[in-house]
């Protein structure tokens, strides 16, 4: 994997977390911030380390935004700040700028500034649980390359049935294998019936698979 160039603005949990996280997954992360303290705390988990304030347009311009693959805002839940550093980081040529939004109405305000993308921690974090304690009990899950998945589902009522009967070719997934106690059937046939406590091993792109997922989570009309 090639390593990318990261700019991480803002050192509070969000932030360092994501910052150190991309470091040791082997890419070049700069983190700044205006708190001397928050930067003596990841300076070493991180590539560089700056103390500097992303509000001030100038200052900002002097790391050379162009050069980075990507400039995520994490300031928290200062909104003022948020998008006088987004304006200010599109201005210096910022790629593209993800920022984190602390409600729906300051990430529409966001958007609209020129942030390319926004994400809600705890409201992203509440939705995953919520389609994790819906949907089928995933037993495994791995990329294959960078635009396809292998999932393994524990069979659960929405995953049960004829596979003809299912369709799940209509979210663009195959099911490839299903283990059902240790005995392996491999490319099931159209008529094979998966059973309650089945592990289901399915391949598809990855925004199929997550369509699958989105089917699981729905509550049953």
């Amino acid at each position: 994997m090639k390593a990318k160039q990261y700019l991480v603005i803002g050192a509070g949990r969000f932030g360092s977390a994501l910052a150190t996280t991309l470091y040791d997954l082997g890419h070049e992360v700069v983190i700044v911030d205006s708190n001397e303290e928050r930067i003596e705390e990841v300076m070493d988990r991180v590539t560089h380390a700056v103390i500097l304030d992303a509000t001030e347009e100038d200052a900002l311009g002097k790391l050379g935004l162009e050069g980075f693959d990507q400039v995520v805002v994490a300031i928290g839940n200062n909104l003022e700040a948020s998008i006088l550093t987004i304006v200010a980081a599109k201005n210096q040529g910022a790629k593209t700028v993800l920022s984190k939004a602390t409600s729906e109405t300051a990430a529409r305000v966001m958007l609209k500034v020129g942030a390319d993308e926004v994400v809600r921690p705890e409201h992203d974090m509440g939705v995953r649980v919520a389609k994790s304690i819906a949907t089928p009990t995933i037993v495994d899950a791995f990329k294959l390359g960078e635009n396809y998945e292998v999932v393994e589902y524990t069979a659960q009522r929405k995953l049960c049935g004829r596979l003809q009967d299912l369709k799940l070719s209509r979210f663009g997934v195959q099911v490839i294998a299903v283990n059902r106690q240790g005995k392996l059937e491999l490319s099931p046939t159209p008529d094979f019936v998966i059973a309650p406590g089945d592990n289901v091993v399915i391949i598809g792109e990855t925004r199929a698979v997550e369509r699958l997922r989105d089917h699981f989570a729905r509550v049953s009309e």
